[in-house]
This record gives structure tokens, C-alpha cells and sequence, in this order.
């Protein structure tokens, strides 16, 4: 018997995340304590009667509201046993990003290379486009571009894991043995940690999991006082110099984000260390990612590598923001003890991966082309009800080589190069000069499905705007001044997935502003007129970017595909990803356009172009 615990409040929250596919349930009556009292039983004929009094008694309760989750996700309980069908017309579908064909996705899981493939696993609702029933559904590629769907890898079947699979990692052990650790729910749902290897290991594809007998490996306990409902996310483990493995798992105490850090000699039996790798008050950290980078190069390394020559990142997922923070620091392998460098900023005001839709990301070292790649999650910014309409939701963002900047105090991404293969219809335009208040059309590519590289040279620097002292947010500040206000250098970029006339766009642009003792660029994500549908998140988003524009010209990148725009700005140094659903910029009739509306010209110094040839995913 599981009890499912519940409070009242703005809605009704219950102690519990979602069931597996093959659990049918039984609803006894609300005992003295408030519980709701629900029986396992594991026959799938009686689940049609049992899920039919399940959703029954609770539409009676609350009527047709939302369950709030300790986790952050919305199960939406009266959507939970629809089985979507995706719709003939889908102008939304991208046709170069990661997704299945159908339903829910969300966490790129325990991604990897093993005997050349590259391996994809990831969050994964079966039965429907709204969170719940999840399993980790794989893929493989040859190119991190076109991707063969599996069958599930792992799936609630051992009391550990029974009420759910959350997210975890791959790490590979001596020998070139994949092995997984991950989140299970267990019978009292509490969030404990679970071991997988493979079946296999001759076979490339890894199509078979199985799991410890010894599972949970780590888990709360009334000694240790980890609060059972936010214990999650284990991260790819490392060795250490007395090797003996090492892996954080994601938690808080109160406010307090916590990287849990675990030992363990076998990577069977795990004991906890006296002291966390690191914390911060930023509220919880989901899908902690920890590892070293070259301090010069773009190569990647091992994630057990350590020693004068590499910096260590470590990138949290903020549970109160869903955004992905991370800091550069040094890690001191005797003390298990990270510390960000001085200067670093902990939580929303430091550092992301991502200043728009982008969350849950995971890395992994690929020793077959010696770079290091981040993957990441985009969720939706449309209503559940049109998610539901469409038959999906979520991507998978373009997989991004990452190294540290020159400067060492930040990251930098580019979209994997094998991503270019899809590049088709190249057209070109150089020493275009941008007239203050002009508009030009960039004719010759598939506008809703394309890349584009441009580069602007600027000049008259002293006519920049002056950066007022209060203007520290940039997500802010480029809400206020958006696409459409008019400055002295900027707005200028790019229009994206544009209507003829304007009506709909998606404005990626920059502003430059006078500062202290130097000029400031500001990148802007503009989804502010995205679509005439109203019941879209239209969100602009906005950073400011590290680059000398007196020396170096300013780049951006675009990387086009429906209703995703992922922009990358000073080579990667900002990265902006929208997600937006125009209505009338759709497939052909979708326009892409350059822009300044400042007042001083502006030279297109060259751009480059292409359509972008459809994906096999999935």
C-alpha cells in the first residue's frame, strides 16, 4: 500500500510524480490523516477501472484543476491518461532538433559515446504531451544529427524505481563500460539513487539495461536528514587521486542548493562525505553538472582530469527560475571541495548556459573527437492546451561544442560542426550598409528552416547611448527597449520567422551603450511579436556580451527551424534560444530579414545563408 499525502493550497499539491505505464491503482477512502490511500496492482486489466476512479474521485474534489509537483513539473490529472495524436498539419515540428515523433519529452539523459555511437537518452511520456508515465526513452547517432529510435531503456519495474525514472548520467568505467546512475521514486516516494549497466556490452547500440540488485545505492535516511523530496539528478562520477569515485546529486536544505557529494571504491556502495562539494542560496539545484576544462584550447577533457592546466565548471539547474547557472572555479581533489573563482556570481545574476529557453542541460566528453558537448532541454512556451492540440511537447536543443574563453571567466558554445552537412542554398551578401531605419529582405533560403552567420562592423562609437547606472539587468533592459525603440547604434540584427509586413517576428538584435571606460554590447531576444496568439509565453530575453566592438566586429548566429530560434552572439560567447509560434510566418510564408533601426548606419560586413536540409530523427 502507497499512501499519496496532500495539502490544500493555491492548488492542490500531492506527494506523489506519476506512475509507470503497467501500474494500475485502486482509490480507497481519504483516511484520518488526509491521505489518500492508493493500492498498487500490478494487472494492466484492472487499469482502465482504476485509473477511471482515480481521476473520478479527484474531479470530484478539486474539480479540473493541476497538481503541483515537488519537482517543479504540472501534472495535469485529467490529461494523464489521454493518448495523444499528433495532427496532419504541423507547422511547429522542427525539422533539424531532437524530438519524437509524439508526446512529452524533457531531460536529456546520461548522454554519451560507446563503441563510435553516440547515445541519447531522455525524459519521456508515452502516453501523452503533458509530464507523467516516464521513462528513459534512447536514441542513437553516427553524427548527433540523425537519430534511430530504441526501445525504452529504463522503466519503472524494481521497488526503487517504481513510481518514477528521473534523470542521471553515464559515466564510463575502466575497461570502456557504460554504466548509469540515475533518480528512481520509490514505494514511499521518496527520491533515491539507482545503478544500470548494460546487458551487452558487445552490442553498439546498448538496446538492453539491467539493473543493480542492490538498489537504491544512495538514498535519505533519518542519520544523513537529506530531505527525501529533493534528492535528485546524479551527475557523470570521476575518480579521484585515491581512486575512489566520486558523483553529486542535486538537493536544499531550506533555500540552500546543495551538491551532495558521494564516494564509493566500486561505484556499487556509496558513502556520503562529511561536506558538500558546494552550496549556494539559490533555491534548489536540479541536474548538476560538474567538470574540467582546458584553461587554453577548445579541446575537451576526461571528467576525472584535474590539476593546473584545467578549470572546473559547475552548472546547476535553479528548480525556482528553470534557468541553467553555472561558475568556473578550482576543484581541490583532496578536500572535495569546489570554489567558484573570486568574482564568480552564484544563481540568476551570474552566468547561464542560455539567457532564454534552455534547461536541464548535460554534458559529456567525446574522446572520439576530443571536445567536450553540451546538450539541453527546450520546453514550450505555448499552453497546455494547444501542446495537447499538437500531439507534443519539448525539443532537444542542437548539441554545442563548449570551452572556457580566452578570458577564463566564461564558457563558450558553437553548434557542433556536423551540423552543417544540412546547409543547402547558399546565398551571400557582403559590405551591405544598413542605413538608420532600414529593413532588407534576405531572399533565397527557406526562411522558417535555415542558418544564417552575419557579422557588422560599427563605427561612430561616440554616439553610443549612455548606459545609465541603473540598467544592470539586461533581460530588462531589452524589454524596454525592444526591436521597435529606437536608439543611436542598435537596434540592429536579425528578424526572424517574419511575416510579409511585419506583422509577426522574432527580433534578435544588439544595442551598443556607452559605460564606464568602455562600450557595452547588449543582445537581445525579442518574442514580443512573435505571433498574434496571445496565449504564448512571448518573453524577451537579454544579456550583455563580452567583446571589444572597437577591435572585433560583432557576430551572430541563428539557427532557424520553425518555431525555435537558437542565436549565438560574439562566437558563442551569448546564447539566446526562443521558442515561439508564429501563425502567420509559417513554412513558405515565413520571411527573414536584417534590420537597423538606430539611427547611425551600420555595415553588413558580410552574411552568409543557407536552407537547412530536414533531419532523420527519430
Amino acid at each position: 500500500m502507497t499512501a499519496f499525502s496532500f495539502r490544500f493550497s493555491r492548488y492542490i499539491s500531492l506527494h506523489f510524480h506519476h506512475y509507470p505505464a503497467n501500474y494500475a491503482f485502486f482509490v480507497s477512502p481519504i483516511n484520518e490523516s488526509c491521505q489518500l490511500l492508493i493500492h498498487p496492482n500490478p494487472t494492466l486489466e484492472n487499469m482502465a477501472n482504476s485509473n477511471v476512479a482515480f481521476f473520478f474521485f479527484f474531479a470530484l474534489l478539486i474539480g479540473h484543476g493541476i497538481v503541483e509537483l515537488e519537482a517543479s513539473h504540472h501534472v495535469y490529472k485529467h490529461l494523464l491518461g489521454l493518448l495523444s495524436s499528433a495532427p496532419a498539419n504541423q507547422p511547429y515540428r522542427t525539422g533539424y532538433h531532437f524530438q519524437p515523433p509524439k508526446n512529452w519529452i524533457n531531460d536529456p539523459n546520461g548522454v554519451m559515446i560507446y563503441k563510435g555511437v553516440y547515445h541519447l537518452f531522455y525524459q519521456y511520456n508515452p502516453k501523452g504531451a503533458v509530464w507523467g508515465n516516464i521513462v528513459w526513452a534512447h536514441s542513437t547517432s553516427n553524427d548527433l544529427v540523425n537519430w534511430t529510435p530504441h526501445e525504452p531503456a529504463i522503466f519503472p519495474s524494481q521497488p526503487s524505481d517504481i513510481n518514477g525514472c528521473w534523470s542521471g548520467s553515464a559515466t564510463i568505467l575502466p575497461g570502456g563500460k557504460p554504466a548509469i546512475l540515475y533518480t528512481g521514486i520509490d514505494p514511499l516516494n521518496r527520491q533515491v539513487q539507482n545503478l544500470a549497466i548494460p546487458k551487452n556490452l558487445s552490442d553498439p547500440y546498448l538496446r538492453e539495461w539491467v539493473k543493480s540488485t542492490k538498489n537504491p545505492l544512495m538514498q535519505p535516511t533519518a542519520q544523513n536528514q537529506i530531505n527525501s523530496s529533493s534528492f535528485r539528478d546524479p551527475t557523470t562520477a570521476w575518480l579521484g587521486p585515491d581512486n575512489k569515485w566520486r558523483v553529486v546529486i542535486g538537493s536544499k536544505v531550506d533555500q540552500l542548493g546543495l551538491a551532495i557529494l558521494y564516494k564509493s571504491k566500486d561505484f556499487v556502495n556509496w558513502y556520503q562525505s562529511k561536506t558538500p562539494l558546494h552550496s549556494a542560496n539559490t533555491g534548489m539545484w536540479e541536474c548538476p553538472d560538474f567538470y574540467p576544462v582546458p584553461i587554453h584550447g577548445q579541446s575537451g577533457v576526461d571528467t576525472s582530469l584535474n590539476g593546473p592546466y584545467v578549470k572546473h565548471v559547475l552548472k546547476v539547474s535553479l528548480d525556482n527560475t528553470r534557468h541553467d547557472c553555472y561558475t568556473i572555479g578550482s576543484y581541490d581533489n583532496v578536500k572535495d571541495v569546489y570554489k567558484p573563482d573570486e568574482g564568480s556570481v552564484e544563481g540568476d545574476s551570474g552566468l547561464r548556459y542560455d539567457y532564454g529557453k534552455y534547461y536541464a542541460s548535460k554534458t559529456f566528453f567525446d574522446d572520439f573527437k576530443n571536445r567536450r558537448i553540451l546538450t539541453g532541454w527546450i520546453n514550450e512556451s505555448s499552453s497546455v492546451a494547444d501542446d495537447i492540440k499538437k500531439g507534443w511537447s519539448g525539443v532537444h536543443a542542437i548539441p554545442r561544442k563548449i570551452w572556457l574563453a580566452r578570458s577564463g571567466k566564461q564558457l563558450v558554445q558553437w553548434p557542433v560542426t556536423e551540423i552543417e552537412k544540412l546547409r543547402t542554398n547558399h546565398i551571400s551578401l557582403a559590405n551591405k550598409l544598413l542605413k538608420g531605419g532600414s529593413v532588407i529582405e534576405i531572399s533565397g533560403v527557406t526562411a522558417a528552416q535555415a542558418d544564417v552567420e552575419v557579422s557588422f562592423e560599427i563605427k561612430d562609437f561616440e554616439k553610443a547611448e549612455v548606459l545609465e547606472p541603473s540598467w544592470t539587468n539586461p533581460q530588462l533592459l531589452c524589454s524596454r527597449k525592444g526591436a521597435l525603440v529606437k536608439g543611436s547604434l542598435g537596434p540592429f540584427g536579425l528578424l526572424v520567422l517574419a511575416s510579409e509586413g511585419l506583422k509577426e517576428r522574432t527580433a534578435v538584435f544588439f544595442r551598443i551603450f556607452k559605460g564606464h571606460n568602455k562600450y557595452m554590447v547588449l543582445m537581445c531576444g525579442d518574442q514580443s511579436r512573435s505571433s498574434l496568439n496571445q496565449d504564448n509565453d512571448m518573453t524577451t530575453y537579454g544579456a550583455f556580451l563580452d567583446v571589444d566592438i572597437r577591435h572585433h566586429k560583432l557576430s551572430l548566429r541563428s539557427l532557424i527551424d520553425h518555431s525555435i530560434v537558437e542565436s549565438f552572439g560574439g562566437g558563442g560567447k551569448v546564447c539566446i534560444t526562443s521558442r515561439v509560434y508564429p501563425t502567420l510566418a509559417i513554412n513558405k510564408a515565413a520571411r527573414l530579414y536584417a534590420f537597423n533601426y538606430g539611427s547611425q548606419s551600420i555595415k553588413i560586413s558580410k552574411l552568409n545563408a543557407w536552407s537547412m536540409k530536414t533531419a532523420k530523427i527519430n
